[in-house]
């Protein structure tokens, strides 16, 4: 259950969260226009598009340059005792951007990012043991992973950002614990990400690229994990409010893993990709998926003031719903590959 303060200081603290939002959407907006106008986007890094791409032409992947040190400045500046989560978000930058121009073996790209959530448990136990330690560490270290997965479709990553991160500012804002520190942080990686979105939505004029997913999975789960610690929302709310994400990357994933894939190879699996290639097209999914996650958070935000046992049963009850919602995708899918398979017989057939 969300709680408002009294009048004088809830509408200061409004203006704050509205005024870093705004402050922080310019300022990526500006970074990455200046990218685009002087070419320097296309000399950074590029996507050559390839026969597992939902696009056709060669596309900046900068976004990241816009929205990571904006998010990391805001943070050091409204935040400076998150200052070891915005610290892991620059690392991780600055490798992946290292990534996106040359490109690094996995098991380089993976001790990074194992070297980012190790810094964040030990910087900032838990009074949890070890094991349950591991367990959220590996927990993170796939939150951090299935961004970039997920980044694919225009307008998909920039928009569950906005939403997934303006639902984090709003539980830390006026939830059963504020922590307003961390409230303007999730708003200025918010802020941040609306002003990437006005560029990448569809038609994409910048992708996020590594250097932008890779850190801002960090951040989703870092500040996630922040909140938690510090009691502002049970454990359960930032799956609960990424739970679109979460679950299309988790499933593929167990899917590639189960017929011996590479997982960490692309592809066009993901049930964000299969609604775009039915014809669903890149504005309409990201669309979609805004609604689907947008639910979510309003789901996760009322349950918030329920007992503990209410509180788990939401959750698998919108578990049940996106398990739903990906059957129908299936379902869909299977159906479209029946009828493509048919055309391309008839098509070989002799007349």
């Amino acid at each position: 259950m969300l709680h408002a303060p009294n009048s004088l200081l809830f509408s200061s603290s409004i203006l704050t969260l509205v005024s870093i939002a705004l402050v922080c959407a310019v300022a990526c907006a500006a970074v990455l226009a200046f990218l685009l106008k002087t070419g320097l986007a296309w000399r950074l890094a590029t996507d050559i598009p390839n026969e597992r791409s939902l696009h056709v032409r060669p596309t900046p992947r900068v976004g990241g340059w816009g929205v990571i040190p904006v998010a990391v400045v805001a943070i050091l500046l409204v935040a400076p005792s998150l200052w070891l989560i915005a610290l892991g978000a620059a690392f991780l930058a600055a490798v992946s951007q290292i990534d996106d121009r040359r490109g690094l073996p996995a098991r380089v790209r993976f001790a990074a990012h194992f070297v980012a959530v190790l810094a964040l448990i030990v910087g900032y136990p838990a009074p949890i043991p070890w094991w349950c330690a591991a367990i959220l560490a590996f927990l993170l270290l796939w939150l951090v992973n299935l961004y970039n997965f997920m980044d694919g479709a225009d307008g998909l990553a920039g928009g569950m950002a906005l939403f997934g991160f303006g639902g984090y500012a709003l539980a830390a804002f006026a939830g059963p614990q504020p922590m307003l520190p961390l409230s303007w942080a999730c708003v200025a990686v918010a802020g941040a990400a609306a002003g990437f979105l006005l560029f990448n939505f569809h038609p994409a004029k910048i992708f996020l690229g590594d250097a932008g997913s890779i850190p801002t999975g960090f951040l989703a789960g870092a500040l996630g994990y922040w909140g938690w610690r510090g009691g502002a929302w049970p454990i359960w709310f930032p799956a609960l409010v990424f739970a679109p994400f979460i679950g299309d990357a988790s499933v593929t994933l167990i899917r590639r893993l189960l017929r011996g894939e590479k997982f960490w190879q692309a592809h066009r699996e993901h049930y964000y990709q299969r609604m775009v290639r039915l014809g669903t097209g890149h504005a309409v999914t990201a669309l979609s998926w805004y609604l689907v996650i947008c639910v979510g958070i309003v789901i996760a935000l009322w349950a918030l003031g329920r007992s503990p046992a209410q509180q788990w049963g939401i959750v698998a009850g919108w578990a049940v719903v996106l398990v739903l919602m990906g059957a129908a995708i299936d379902v869909r899918w299977r159906s479209f590959q029946s009828l493509t398979s048919q055309s391309e017989v008839d098509a070989d057939a002799p007349q």
